[in-house]
């Protein structure tokens, strides 16, 4: 029997599946001419074993995921008291007020717990297509977010992010110093500080690259430029050369700016890196970010480190961040060793709430549970959007344009 075949196969099969099977048996035995009933093939007691088993495999999974919500609903409760708002399952909204150092602190508070819901996408957002520009968070988080915080550094004159920012796979940008970052995939949160490492192969030379599409912060670096950028290769103000390559082979050449291809890349360096190339050459480039992350699409950077492991580690000298370390309203992003995301804001600059330093905010983020932490850009930038409310950080009013965000939305 087809049924009997698949049990002992051991074939899952859906509620749905079994009853078709089973009109499909009852069809045969109607159309074969013996028009006996289904439970003379024996099949009735097994589409049923199946329909209450599948069934209740369902209820136990309803059953289990009801404890799990109801769990973190009353930790949640426990933590932060009464006033938690619930945007959706999984996504949680606090605002809070804590007395740091003996000052009042106004703090807004969202959690992400993808274990309650995977429809949850947790992903960085630029303000539009190409990467110099900048807007309002309420335009960059768009109608579907439930959430969404300013995010990496950025050229205030431009918006160009200055920092690591990977989007759906895609480097946007390279980073500076090493500074840390938060990777996000389907299951788990990553920090590291990251670094560059690439390299431009010709048929008689091999050039290092140190970065893409970042401004030249040094003379002597090579660095890699896509149609992010722009259309063309930013002017460099020593002596160098440009070239633009299109299916592993150049074709322009220039001590002027190139055109970037859109669907190729451009490779900007001192005249010494790139004087032996030339239009025509078949060349090979391999780049990628370290530490490599498998998995990890998304990627959001800052600096410094506020959190390693639980504890406290904040590296503002190691990451060129010791300017910044006073106290400030201020945007971080971590999460728990259960991997649920933890995003804050802390008001500053306004009256009844100051800001905080650097280790201040390290110590709230372990306060509220976090096992890794970075902070990420702040001052007049941090803000944070909640169900379509802006709580800005500071007393700039409905906050600052933005290069980029961190969006919390359900999937499409």
């Amino acid at each position: 029997m087809y049924a009997e075949a698949l049990a002992k196969r051991r074939i899952f099969c859906s509620e749905k599946m079994v009853l078709k099977l089973g009109l499909v048996i009852m069809a045969l035995g109607i159309f074969s001419g013996q028009g006996m009933p289904i439970a003379e093939y024996g099949t009735g007691g097994l589409l049923e074993g199946y329909v209450q088993r599948n069934i209740m495999v369902k209820e136990q999974s309803n059953d289990a995921l009801f404890l799990l919500k109801n769990k973190w609903k009353n930790e949640l409760k426990h933590k932060y008291g009464n006033d938690v708002k619930f945007l959706a399952d999984g996504v949680a909204y606090v605002p809070i007020v804590r007395y740091i150092n003996g000052r009042k602190t106004k703090i807004n508070v969202a959690e992400i717990n993808r274990k309650i819901n995977p429809d949850i996408e947790i992903i960085p957002q630029l303000s539009s297509y190409k990467m110099h520009s900048k807007s309002k968070i309420w335009n960059i988080a768009e109608k579907n977010a439930l959430l969404a915080v300013n995010g990496t550094y950025f050229k205030q004159d431009t918006g160009t992010p200055l920092g690591t920012l990977v989007i759906n796979g895609e480097i946007i940008s390279g980073p500076i110093y090493e500074r840390a970052a938060l990777g996000i995939s389907e299951n788990e949160f990553k920090t590291a500080r990251l670094s560059f490492e690439g390299e431009l192969k010709g048929a008689n030379k091999t050039i290092k690259l140190h970065n893409i599409n970042q401004p030249r912060m040094m003379a002597s670096n090579a660095l890699i430029y896509t149609a992010k950028w722009g259309n063309k290769t930013p002017a460099t103000s020593k002596p160098s050369i440009h070239i633009a390559i299109r299916n592993n082979r150049i074709i322009e050449k220039s001590y002027q700016s190139v055109s970037i291809p859109y669907d190729g890349l451009a490779i900007s360096a001192p005249v010494i890196a790139l004087q032996d190339f030339n239009i025509g050459e078949e060349v090979e480039i391999n780049y990628s970010l370290a530490p490599n992350w498998e998995n990890v699409e998304n990627i959001i950077s800052g600096g410094p480190y506020l959190l390693k492991e639980g504890l406290m580690h904040v590296d503002t000298i190691d990451e060129h961040l010791v300017p910044i370390s006073g106290r400030n309203p201020r945007t971080a992003i971590g999460y728990t060793q259960n991997n649920v995301m933890i995003l804050v804001t802390v008001d500053g600059r306004k009256e009844g709430s100051s800001g905080v330093t650097l280790i201040e905010l390290a110590k709230l983020m372990q306060d509220l549970g976090c096992y890794e932490a970075i902070n990420l850009d702040g001052g007049s930038s941090t803000v944070m959007y909640e169900n379509g409310k802006i709580h800005s950080g500071s007393n700039i009013t409905n906050s600052v344009s933005i290069s980029n965000a961190l969006v919390v939305r359900m999937k499409a």
